[in-house]
C-alpha cells in the first residue's frame, strides 16, 4: 500500500521543480513577449508539467523505497521523509544520506533555475523606457517570489539540524506557513 507521506513527498518535489518552471514562464512573458504564444504554447506546457512530475518522483523513489518497511508514529504537521526517519528504530544513515543528497540536488537545481530566470527577468524589466511598465511587470513576479521565498526557506528549514526539542515545534509552524500563506499568494 501507498503511504500517504508518499504522495506529501511526491507533490513537495514537483511543486519545487513547478516554481522553476513559472520562473521560466515570467522570464518568456517578459522578456520575449512577442513570442510567447510560440514558445509557451499548450503542448510545451503539458511536457513541462509532465516533466515536473517525472522529476518529482525519480527524486523521491530511491530514498521512499527504501524506507517502505520503517515502522513508527509520527508527530508532525507534515510528514517530510527526513523527520519520519528520526522516528525509525532501524539502521537509517544510507537513508538518511540519500534524503538528503535528493533534497540537495532539488532544491539547487530549482533555486539555479529559477534565479537565472529572474537575473534575466529583471535585466528586461529594468531596461523598459516607463516607469509604469516597470512597476507592472516586477508586479506580475513579486507573488511568485513571494512563494518561492517562502518554499525554499521551508526546505531549507527542515533540512537543517535543529535540537531534538525546537525540531518539532519550528516544523510545524513552518510547514503550516507553508501550507497556508504561500496559498494567499497564488
Amino acid at each position: 500500500m501507498i503511504q500517504p507521506n508518499f504522495f506529501i513527498v511526491l507533490f513537495g518535489a514537483t511543486e519545487v521543480f513547478l516554481l522553476a518552471i513559472m520562473s521560466y514562464d515570467h522570464y518568456v512573458a517578459i522578456c520575449k513577449p512577442l513570442y510567447y504564444v510560440t514558445i509557451m504554447n499548450s503542448r510545451v506546457c503539458r511536457v513541462l508539467i509532465l516533466c515536473c512530475l517525472v522529476s518529482g518522483l525519480l527524486i523521491i523513489l530511491p530514498p521512499f523505497g527504501l524506507s517502505l518497511r520503517l515502522e513508527f508514529v509520527i508527530d508532525y504537521f507534515v510528514c517530510d521523509a527526513s523527520l519520519i526517519l528520526k522516528n525509525s528504530c532501524s539502521a537509517i544513515w544510507f537513508i538518511e544520506q540519500l534524503v538528503m543528497v535528493c533534497a540537495v540536488l532539488t532544491l539547487i537545481m530549482a533555486l539555479v533555475c529559477v534565479v537565472l530566470s529572474y537575473i534575466y527577468t529583471s535585466k528586461t524589466i529594468l531596461n523598459l523606457p516607463f516607469a509604469q511598465q516597470r512597476k507592472k511587470a516586477f508586479s506580475t513576479c513579486s507573488s511568485h517570489i513571494i512563494v518561492v521565498s517562502i518554499t525554499f526557506g521551508r526546505c531549507i528549514f527542515v533540512y537543517i539540524k535543529l535540537s531534538s526539542k525546537d525540531e518539532v515545534y519550528i516544523n510545524k509552524a513552518v510547514s503550516l506557513l507553508t501550507t497556508s500563506v504561500a496559498a494567499l499568494y497564488l
